[in-house]
């Protein structure tokens, strides 16, 4: 197990006053098998008018809040501690053929929905073709799920400030450039294509890389990776193809969903304020015992 403190810090600021704002943020992080939160705030300022805290079809938390005062600034700081220690997944070869997951996931109310496609993980015949050379008839699931995992990490290249939250799957298939968020897109449709679960997941990543070990891919800001799911037995099996990682004990799960649009971290609308500047900043830190 790996104790974390996270402090995330988003900041607008504003060319001229804005009188009216509604915000809608993920940015508490979620309970799930291991994962443990001990404790975790937001401190918002201006001190917002109405703040309610609810849970979402995902199960994950969300925070909205309404501003009625005239601010030139809008700042959000979550600091969290977090207990990680996701187990490790089964050898391979012992893992059921890919296709028995196709077929029993149908049956699962909960699971089946992630074998849809999404608006930024649409159905093409491209990725289908692309998934296929992995998750050959017969293969077991888990075998075929790291070998998409490391060509997408192989073949594609982590180039910041060439796409933007709205970009597609097929984009990043075509162009082989994007962030983090891009390579899981790819991922999931190429999952979904074949009638595979899977779930885009949004969190964190370790700032520093343990001893010995390379900065990853994605740190020092909000990240996001793949869930897959392998069975009933199994359950759901993390994948980073940023960084061609199965998720261990360096990321801290915030929330999921379909795709991005499902899990967006800040969001909302503002009467005023002209252009703006955002300025982001995050550190995932283990706490040393």
């Amino acid at each position: 197990m790996t104790r974390y403190r996270l402090h995330h810090a988003t900041t607008y600021e504003y060319e001229s006053p804005v009188v009216l704002g509604t915000h809608f943020m993920h940015l508490l992080p979620r309970a799930r098998t291991g994962q443990q939160v001990i404790e975790a705030a937001l401190t918002i300022l201006p001190a917002p008018d109405s703040r309610r805290d609810e849970i979402d079809h995902f199960g994950n938390t969300t925070t909205t809040v309404s501003l009625t005062g005239a601010h030139k600034q809008f700042a959000v700081t979550l600091d969290a501690t977090i207990d990680v220690a996701h187990p490790p997944p089964p050898a391979p070869e012992t893992t059921p053929r890919w296709e028995a997951i196709n077929a029993r996931a149908i049956q699962d109310p909960d699971v089946a929905e992630f074998c849809l496609t999404s608006k930024l993980t649409r159905f093409h015949n491209e990725i289908a073709d692309y998934a296929t050379v992995s998750f050959l008839p017969g293969r077991k699931i888990l075998e075929g799920l790291i070998e998409l995992n490391t060509r997408i990490y192989t073949e594609m290249t982590y180039v910041p400030g060439v796409t933007t939250n709205a970009t597609t799957a097929l984009h990043a298939y075509k162009t082989r450039i994007g962030v983090c968020q891009d390579y899981a897109h790819f991922m999931l449709a190429c999952l979904r294509a074949l009638g595979l679960p899977g779930r885009y997941v949004s969190g964190y990543l370790r700032t520093l890389p343990p001893p010995g070990q390379v900065k990853r891919r994605g740190a020092d800001q909000s990240h996001a990776w793949v869930g897959a799911w392998c069975g009933p037995d199994i359950g759901w099996v993390d994948f980073d193809p940023t960084n061609n990682l199965i998720i261990a004990d360096e990321h801290v799960t915030l929330a999921w969903g379909r795709d991005f649009a499902d899990v967006s971290p800040l969001r909302g609308i503002i009467l005023g304020g002209g252009r703006h500047i955002v300025r982001v900043g995050v550190d995932l830190e283990p706490v040393l015992t």
